[in-house]
């Protein structure tokens, strides 16, 4: 290439880009001639696309301020039981306390003529009726899959999984329940088993609860199909009702109210406040948290069916109350006192009649046992309020609204449909934590709502009747709201060959109910010479301390023997 060429590509170049800037004007012309005869069209819809975009950009500043003027509401994980890790043990903690046992129980004070006995009383399993699965022509046995339950009081169940036709109030399934073979509690004398309500828990061996069966989509043989998985339970002095699918409106008084479970497996509420006095003026806060943002929190509460009085903190909650509330409540206690306790700043009050036994002239209040990290809500508040629990979502929804006291509780199963008020989802999505509870929502929707008759022992237990088998084989049964076990008892020793053959082998040889259940403690986990059997550096400090004893004993005897003065002196009896 020569300088000559240079110049001569450098004037191609220069012609390649003045074609281009024709090509570009050629094609502008068009273009303006058409806006030149628009009729307007183009025009208007630009101007929609601006006031539509205006409107987005107010929708989201709304929805920015209303976060910021809620952000102590929205500051939790969906699931503070599970994602917060603080919140999550005190979830746990709760959750121990309302399935350590079948009921609130006066334990025996063991003394030096007792036995220490864990129970005042024999399990007798001959007070209690039993499914015989050789005279039902639809039970499926499932021997493979066994169950041990230990309950912190000591109470024990021992049995296996069976699948049959399970009836409960209108409705019928195919269901996968726990055939008891073994018990030893007297809590369960007179009775026939336990129907738990609670929520299916992650890694649970346990059949499917009830409810969750007769509800599945995917179960082919069930009346159910139109039931929401969702149901209510209410009680008075003398009987109680449990309604699925909702609640008839007839048993409130008011709206009733919405929040969110902090927990997917547990029924649990934050509650902020529990005070106590004559009148909200006057009343006493036993939940005096440090902090502003462990208030919003709460205190991790049960909703439980199964626990009579209402037990708070016997701690400071781990350093996070300024107060004990068991010590406050002892120190302030009065007759004609209330309580009133806030759920998403919602305020119900436990009347003084609620909480106190007049027939036996005892509080219905208890301190919370060793290490557990929150309230149980009991009998004393489902005297007093219908409580719904709807489990249509994956997180449940507790409703609240006051107890019509003129509702006449039914006497036998009575389904209905009525247009319900539900829950309001839409709200209750959007906020994370259990800070604010919502009225409900009125639908027009009609809903099948089936009201159970329930027996009310005192209101300390509460028994339901469920049918079994085919032919249907009637069963009374302790109905639990903080628990998923769903059983009944059967005599093993009936059981046909072909299910004993794949049971262990220590089901036959041992008889729970007549082990002698012994508690040297009142802790959940009793200490037993297997354990101390297993800690050499226990073991050590025993003979240790028993040395140590003995050197005791021998110098006393020396002395004694010396004449040392009897005041300075300790004899061999004394030390005994």
């Amino acid at each position: 290439w020569t300088l000559r060429d240079g110049n001569m590509r450098s004037c191609a170049i220069l012609l390649l880009v003045a074609c281009l800037g024709l090509v570009v004007a050629a094609n502008a012309v068009p273009a303006k001639a058409h806006v030149d005869v628009d009729t307007g069209k183009e025009a208007r819809q630009d101007a929609s696309d601006i006031f539509a975009e205006q409107d987005t950009r107010d929708d989201v500043v709304s929805l920015q301020n209303f976060e910021a003027s809620h952000s102590d509401e929205m500051a939790r994980d969906a699931l503070p039981c599970k994602d917060d890790p603080a919140f999550k043990l005190q979830c746990a903690s709760v959750s121990r306390a309302a399935s350590a046992h079948m009921k609130a129980r006066k334990f025996k004070v063991a003394d030096e003529k007792s036995s220490a006995k864990l129970f005042d009383e024999a399990y007798r399993p001959n007070d209690s009726r039993h499914f015989k699965v050789d005279k039902s022509t639809t039970f499926v046995p499932e021997s493979s899959q066994t169950f041990d339950l230990n309950y912190a009081d000591g109470s024990h169940l021992r049995g296996f999984s069976g699948v049959d036709q399970v009836f409960m109030g209108s409705y019928k399934a195919t269901s996968p329940f726990g055939v008891i073979t073994d018990c030893n509690s007297p809590d369960f004398n007179g009775v026939d088993g336990i129907l738990g309500f609670g929520l299916p828990k992650d890694g649970s061996d346990l059949p499917t609860p009830v409810l969750f069966a007769m509800t599945d989509d995917e179960n082919k043989d069930t009346n159910a199909a139109n039931l929401q998985r969702k149901f209510s339970f209410f009680s008075t002095d003398t009987a109680a009702e449990v309604q699925l699918g909702g609640y008839d409106p007839s048993t409130v008084a008011d709206t009733m109210w919405y929040t969110p479970a902090l927990s997917d497996e547990d029924f649990i509420v934050g509650a902020s406040s529990l005070t106590f006095g004559h009148s909200p003026s006057d009343a006493v806060e036993l939940l005096q948290f440090k902090s502003t943002s462990q208030k919003q929190y709460g205190a991790p509460s049960i909703m439980d069916s199964g626990t009579s009085c209402l037990v708070i903190p016997n701690d400071n909650m781990n350093g996070q109350l300024a107060n004990v509330p068991w010590d406050d409540f002892a120190a302030k206690w009065e007759k004609g006192k209330n309580f009133w306790l806030t759920v998403g700043q919602k305020t119900w009050k436990i009347p003084f009649e609620s909480w106190y036994l007049a027939e036996s002239d005892q509080t219905c209040v208890q301190p919370s046992p060793a290490g557990m990290s929150g309230l149980l809500v009991g009998d004393v508040f489902f005297r007093q309020y219908v409580v719904e629990f709807d489990m249509t979502a994956t997180r449940p929804v507790i409703g609240i609204a006051p107890l019509n006291k003129n509702y006449q509780l039914v006497q036998q199963p009575s389904l209905a449909e009525f247009e319900l008020d539900r829950a309001p989802r839409s709200k209750l999505t959007l906020l994370r934590g259990d800070e604010i509870m919502y009225p409900a929502e009125h639908s027009e929707v009609l809903t099948q709502v089936d009201r159970i008759p329930i027996v009310n022992q005192k209101g300390t237990q509460y028994f339901m009747d469920v049918g079994i088998g085919t032919p249907k084989q009637q069963f009374t049964v302790i109905f639990d709201t903080g628990s998923t076990v769903f059983g009944v008892f059967a005599n093993k020793g009936d059981l046909p060959g072909a299910i004993k053959n794949q049971l262990p082998s220590y089901y036959f040889s041992e008889n729970l109910h007549s082990l002698a259940q012994v508690s040297a403690t009142t802790t959940a986990a009793p200490w037993t010479l297997s354990r101390v059997a297993a800690s050499p550096a226990l073991t050590a400090c025993i003979v240790v301390g028993n040395l140590a004893v003995v050197a005791l004993a021998a110098v006393a005897l020396r002395r004694r023997r010396g004449g040392a003065p009897g005041k300075g002196g300790l004899s061999v009896s004394q030390a005994a």
